[in-house]
């Protein structure tokens, strides 16, 4: 069996908001599985967060700062402090 592609993060934001999901996520003592079924998604889904290769909405990030026993902001917080400042790459002003 040929040897697992690695998947690039969709850009710096999204890997560092896996980051921080990742580091709450052990903060709180979670598994991804726990997480997932918290956020009632299945437990890739997490996975790809974690990576930063999924996009979600407002409405997923919503869900799952409540599964991670914190609010939106401060998993923005978060982000932004491993991403290293301020600001979304690429955003629309």
């Amino acid at each position: 069996m040929p040897p697992r592609r690695r998947v690039q993060p969709r850009s710096r934001d999204h890997a560092a908001l896996g980051g921080a999901v990742e580091a709450l996520r052990l903060e709180v003592g979670l598994t991804q599985e726990e997480l997932s079924s918290r956020i009632e998604r299945d437990s890739p889904a997490v996975g790809s967060l974690e990576r930063g290769t999924a996009n979600p909405t407002y409405s997923s990030l919503l869900g799952l700062a409540a599964g991670l026993e914190t609010d939106l902001s401060e998993l923005i917080k978060r982000a932004e402090e491993i991403r290293g400042g301020k600001g979304a790459e690429g955003s629309a002003r």
